[in-house]
């Protein structure tokens, strides 16, 4: 599938690879909670996998299968707790299976800084886990699963990094964070405010779990924080000297080149879900 794609240019690459991979996630999203469950699990453990791969390559030595072994555990508990499936007591299985990254590293012997990659091994599960895992209470926030609360985010970012691209690539001119990003401007950024809240505004119509003015401030959240994520995971390839997360994904890069927007904006939204709304 991925030399098929190869075959075309970058923008047809993108819009091939952008409807094939909506359709499945917003199918999984919408079918029931446990095709949710075992399609995000997927992108967790991708994700992470990918950042332990990266990193790596500059001669950092991370617990690649342990961490994201122990990112997939904490999604999955965090699941299984929210859906009322598992009592909360659960989490603390957590602890003595993240502690084995000490244990292991202990009996490297030809490890010159195994602290530092200890330190990498946790950063992955933190970056890029616990957000994902954090998804799952967005999810059940109402007491149960829907799928409105999880797909309207995922749309909304869609909407903002599409506005942001085709408006960048037409407009753009003045550098957002040249130091971090030389391609990303404030015209591509205010392109994807502007469709992130034509979104919010559809949204609004037919997700009716939420009124327009809350899907307006979930909008506002993906549009900075998703924004400043994009940046963070930016920076992050930048002091990796590399271009793209991965090729997984053609015309997009790899899966935590999708998701950066997401990862940032999770915890702020459940801060609004939680405490202000």
């Amino acid at each position: 599938m991925i030399s098929v794609l190869n075959r075309y240019n970058n923008l047809t690459q993108r819009l091939i690879t952008a409807l094939i991979g909506a359709f499945a996630l917003m199918f999984c999203v919408v079918y029931s909670q446990w095709t949710y469950f075992a399609i995000f699990l997927f992108v967790t453990m991708v994700a992470q996998f990918e950042f332990y791969k990266l990193i790596a390559a500059n001669g950092i030595v991370p617990l690649r299968l342990l961490g994201t072994l122990s990112g997939a555990l904490i999604f999955s508990l965090s699941f299984l707790v929210e859906s009322s499936v598992l009592d909360p007591n659960w989490y603390y299985c957590i602890f003595p299976v993240v502690s084995l990254i000490y244990f292991i590293k202990l009996y490297k012997r030809d490890e010159e800084h195994p602290f530092t990659n200890i330190g990498f091994t946790f950063l992955g599960i933190l970056y890029i886990a616990l957000p994902f895992a954090l998804l799952n209470v967005i999810a059940f926030s109402h007491g149960e699963y829907s799928y409105q609360l999880i797909l309207g985010p995922l749309l909304l970012l869609w909407a903002s990094d599409t506005g942001a691209y085709f408006a960048g690539v037409n407009f753009g001119r003045t550098k957002l964070f040249e130091r971090v990003s030389p391609k990303k401007s404030w015209e591509g950024s205010m392109g994807g405010a502007i469709t992130s809240i034509l979104m919010a505004y559809v949204l609004s119509i037919y997700f009716v779990e939420m009124m327009l003015w809350q899907w307006m401030v979930v909008a506002g959240i993906i549009i900075i924080a998703g924004t400043y994520g994009d940046l963070v995971e930016s920076l992050f390839k930048r002091s990796m000297e590399i271009k793209d997360s991965g090729t997984k994904l053609p015309g997009h890069g790899g899966f935590l080149d999708r998701f950066d927007g997401l990862l940032l904006s999770v915890p702020f939204i459940i801060i609004f879900f939680k405490l202000l709304k």
